[in-house]
């Protein structure tokens, strides 16, 4: 009775928040399906940097993914050798699952870059599509409740690759349709940030997930000025520097996660 108690007074005291969660969902799905399928636009693959060196065509963009490749990795020593991340033991699963699949996007990326086109595309977005499930349930654990998130863990998973399988299978039968996949990847951004805005944490601070949000944004602009990038510095891509910066919110969460201390009732 007294478990029942605090969970109603947990959802009185962040009605706002559940609120917003529920109404995003509804006028984002609404609006994503509302729309006609999205093909991949092909223009997609003809980055500005396609310099080829040591036989390595679009080196840049290939090398700039190594950063995912270290922190993931950097990621799954503190969790399963050093235990350093606080908290993340009673939700190890979807801190693995976030470490790996960064570490993934180091591989997938740096294929597709070798050679872009649709089909190897889909092994770019399946790590990112797994780690950013991963995170939300991350977030949603922290934030929301442990129980809730292990139950979503699954499912939010599942979603990612099946946004990524029907991405993939509709390319191939000629009407390409994004629209899944990129109600996974903004959504979730979306509502991690109502969360971190509407629910309090365990924890003293929240600012690794601000970090990897705020590193998210610039990464999306640095991708869409790519070429003016590359024309502006006259060496480095704005694709080559989106790697970057990704990977180097990543890393400032995983800081996070070692540091953070649990907040005092």
């Amino acid at each position: 009775m007294e478990q029942y108690s605090k969970k109603m007074n947990s959802f009185k005291n962040n009605r706002t928040g559940y609120t917003l969660i529920i109404l995003t969902l509804l006028i984002a799905v609404i609006a994503v399906f509302s729309l006609a399928p999205i093909a991949q636009d092909t223009g997609y693959h003809a980055f500005s940097d396609q310099r080829t060196l040591l036989g390595i065509s679009n080196i840049y963009n290939v090398l700039s993914n190594l950063p995912f490749l270290i922190v993931g990795l950097y990621g799954l020593y503190c969790l399963i050798i050093r235990k350093n991340l606080n908290g993340a033991d009673e939700f190890k699963i979807a801190y693995l699952l976030l470490f790996t699949g960064i570490a993934l996007v180091s591989v997938g990326s740096g294929y597709y870059h070798l050679t872009p086109n649709n089909q190897t595309l889909a092994w770019d977005r399946l790590p990112i599509a797994i780690g950013i499930m991963a995170l939300l349930s991350i977030v949603i654990s922290e934030f929301i409740s442990l129980h809730i998130a292990r139950g979503l863990l699954l499912p939010l998973i599942t979603l990612g690759i099946v946004s990524v399988c029907y991405w993939q299978l509709s390319e191939s039968s000629g009407a390409g349709d994004l629209r899944l996949y990129i109600l996974v990847q903004f959504l979730s951004a979306l509502l991690t940030a109502i969360i971190l805005l509407n629910f309090k944490s365990k924890y003293t601070s929240a600012m690794g997930y601000w970090w990897v949000l705020i590193s998210y944004t610039l990464a999306k602009l640095l991708e869409h000025f790519d070429e003016a990038i590359h024309i502006f510095t006259g060496f480095i891509s704005g694709h080559s520097l989106k790697h970057a910066v990704a990977a180097a919110g990543l890393y400032l969460l995983i800081t996070y996660y070692k540091n953070r201390q649990l907040r005092k009732e």
